[in-house]
């Protein structure tokens, strides 16, 4: 068996790992996803030259120290039954760990990390090394029983992309305004009952996700969230909108079903560049005549509020394709929808 650079063999049914110390000492690149590997050599941990690891997927109950590995700099370990993170060494940018059993991560972590992905494990708390891994840019400690993130989180500083979704915590620490984050900030199914105004600071960050709260009201501040292209909100509590959401002047998509809302403000007329507005499961009694200003809406569900009569406004939107009014009991036939039917809107009620 001769291997050089690279032994890629993932998916290949292998029930026991490949090769020898020997064979495999100057592999840089080792990927054996998806198999059947219950166990790996001990072995492993001294391939000096290896800088990538992936074995994800495969039934890895536990995992020898891998500290010696002084060149790997990703390592993969999704999908797996560890109850525990093996040493790794210093060098390590990128660590994964998806879908395990594991309670508690290391008090040390390899300082130079830049991502991490701790979720879908049975961690209740994280160590406070890890709040001080300046050089983190993305971090996804979702589905776990967490309960608390400390102000120290605004010390990561180059964080692009945070997942905290599908936790147990109750307060978003208003420090998260310090963050640089820009890709997606997720906070859906958690018990927070409000959002501090400090995320307004997130100027730059382009998804938001804080569904499935307890969420009754938003911080005027909202509006200074000018890069948003997706903001999701449903299954809260919100009994109103702040005027400022007409700032959000990039923003594509609105997803508010499952609230309170008994009215939208006017300035969501603003939002010229929406393309999909779900308002789907709310106390709606009217729309704005503002609406026309939503030149680029698509999609507009207005399924089971309380609607009875609709701005004429709503018969300009130019873009419409689909409309969704059922389970509102409306009085007549209203002229705004006769002209969206001519011109090829899907109306449904």
């Amino acid at each position: 068996m001769t291997i050089h650079d690279e032994l890629r063999a993932p998916g290949a049914g292998l029930t026991t790992f490949p090769g020898s110390a020997a064979e495999l000492g100057e592999v840089r690149l080792i990927d054996l996803a998806w198999n059947e590997l219950a166990e790996v050599p001990a072995w492993l941990g001294g391939l000096t030259s290896l800088a990538e690891l992936r074995l994800d997927g495969n039934r890895l109950s536990s995992l020898p120290s891998l500290a010696g590995l002084t060149a790997l700099r990703a390592l993969h370990l999704d999908g797996n039954r560890l109850t525990e993170v093996p040493g790794c060494p210093p060098s390590l940018e990128t660590l994964s760990l998806y879908g395990n059993a594991i309670e508690t991560l290391p008090t040390r972590l390899a300082g130079g990390l830049r991502h991490l992905a701790a979720g879908g494990n049975r961690l209740t708390g994280v160590p406070g090394a890890l709040w001080k891994l300046t050089r983190l840019e993305s971090l996804n400690l979702a589905e776990n029983a967490l309960t608390d993130v400390p102000a120290a989180i605004g010390g990561l500083t180059r964080l692009r992309m945070l997942d905290l979704g599908h936790n147990q915590l109750t307060a978003i620490p208003p420090e998260i305004g310090d963050l640089d984050l820009t890709d997606y900030l997720y906070l859906s199914d958690n018990r927070f009952t409000e959002v501090p105004a400090a995320i307004g600071r997130l100027d730059r960050l382009a998804y938001l996700n804080v569904t499935d709260n307890r969420l009754t009201g938003l911080p005027e501040a909202l509006g200074g969230m000018a890069s948003l292209v997706e903001l999701r909100l449903y299954n809260n509590r919100l009994a109103e909108l702040p005027a400022s959401i007409g700032g959000l002047g990039r923003l594509r998509e609105l997803h508010l079903q499952g609230n309170r809302l008994a009215a939208l403000p006017a300035l969501i007329g603003e939002l010229g560049e929406l393309r999909v507005l779900d308002l789907r499961n709310n106390q709606l009694r009217s729309l704005p005549g503002a609406v026309a200003g939503l030149a680029r809406l698509t999609h507009l569900d207005l399924r089971n509020n309380r609607l009875r009569t609709l701005p004429e406004s709503l018969g300009e939107l130019p873009a419409l394709e689909k409309l969704d009014l059922r389970w509102n009991k409306l009085d007549g036939e209203p002229d705004a929808l006769r002209r969206l039917a001519e011109r090829g809107c899907v109306v449904l009620r």
